[in-house]
């Protein structure tokens, strides 16, 4: 790739696999401000790029980039199935009391408020998160954890942490005043994927640790 800070962690005729660093849009927004953005990036990279996921321009971690047709469609029905699996690293308000658990809460988007999204059990979508304690600081008052979305709604895990009590750093969105001041950044990234490629069916894990 052109750009220094985005690293290739797979490639091949069918599939692109990068480290989008955080604070860069995945696909364009509106504007001339916002057309800098992974996909156009990785289409001066490979003119056939198309986009079959996305992270929030916060997260940082790993986007995986279809090349052709056919390896697009595939993974689309990989994904409706639930047959491509992530999981992320967050760092979040407080010490989590459960080593792990499970979050399964409905999400709605907050319409009013929009793009923030909110719990609603009458009209919110089903939401699934898992979650499992890497380290707690106690001098910092803060938690690392894994996270992994088994469904994957806008911004489910933020939504998620920050209904138990534990909002991510850094999160401008979400976290109170006290904890979007301990980041200059959304401490979440998107470490870890497993899925069996699209074309030859092999078997592919990628791990891309976050630099926070």
């Amino acid at each position: 790739m052109s750009s220094a800070n985005i690293t290739i962690l797979y490639q091949d005729d069918d599939l692109l696999i990068l480290n989008k660093p955080a604070g860069l849009l995945t696909v364009p927004g509106k504007g001339p401000e916002k057309q800098d953005c992974l996909i156009n990036r990785a289409l001066k990279f490979n003119p056939n790029a198309r986009v079959v996921h996305r992270l929030d321009q916060g997260t940082s971690g790993i986007v995986m980039i279809p090349l052709n047709y056919q390896t697009l469609r595939t993974m689309t029905k990989q994904f409706e199935a639930r047959d491509i699996h992530k999981r992320y690293m967050a760092v979040v308000g407080g010490l989590l009391e459960q080593d792990e658990g499970e979050v399964m809460l409905p999400l709605i988007c907050d319409w009013p408020n929009r793009p923030l999204q909110k719990v609603c059990h009458e009209h919110g979508k089903p939401a699934h998160t898992r979650y499992q304690v890497i380290e707690r600081d106690e001098a910092r008052q803060v938690t690392r954890v894994k996270l992994e979305p088994v469904s994957g709604r806008t911004h489910q895990l933020r939504v998620h942490m920050l209904s138990m009590g534990h909002a991510i750093l850094g999160d401008q969105l979400y976290a109170p005043d006290e904890l979007r001041a301990m980041a200059p950044r959304l401490l979440l990234h998107a470490c870890h994927i497993h899925l069996h490629h699209p074309i030859s069916g092999k078997f592919i894990s990628i791990d891309c640790e976050p630099e926070f």
